[in-house]
């Protein structure tokens, strides 16, 4: 069995035509797109995930817990990238930041120490 027979061909469908047929298109709505064909496509979709969900996160500044998650799902996007994406480091460093941001903002700061070490070597920002 092959990983397909999992996915949800119609929301693959919904999802491609949401984003092609709008320019426009509010950010929840290609988080959604973005989770959905990230499935199918990762080499191509992670990189939009990561991005999409932290100017999410962005929205949710009056309910920390909620941009949390949505910065850590989007370490977590990074992290799964293929090492040959070329903005992969970049992209990590990015929501490596974002997330410490957060953290800083909630005052977690005992989960910091191990966020600066993959900081440092998730590779050179631009």
């Amino acid at each position: 069995m092959n990983n397909t027979a999992h996915i949800n061909h119609d929301a693959v469908l919904r999802a491609r035509v949401a984003l092609l047929g709008s320019e426009t298109l509010p950010v929840r709505q290609r988080v959604a797109a973005y989770r959905v064909l990230v499935q199918v496509s990762p080499l191509a979709y992670l990189p939009l995930l990561t991005e999409a969900l932290y100017g999410y996160s962005k929205e949710f500044a009056h309910r920390p817990g909620i941009a949390l998650a949505l910065r850590a799902e989007s370490v977590a996007a990074a992290r799964r990238m293929c090492a040959l994406e070329p903005e992969r480091a970049y992209l990590l460093r990015t929501a490596l930041a974002g997330y410490r941001e957060q953290l800083v903002l909630m005052d977690r700061r005992d989960e910091l120490a191990s966020l600066d070490r993959e900081m440092a070597l998730a590779g050179p920002a631009r």
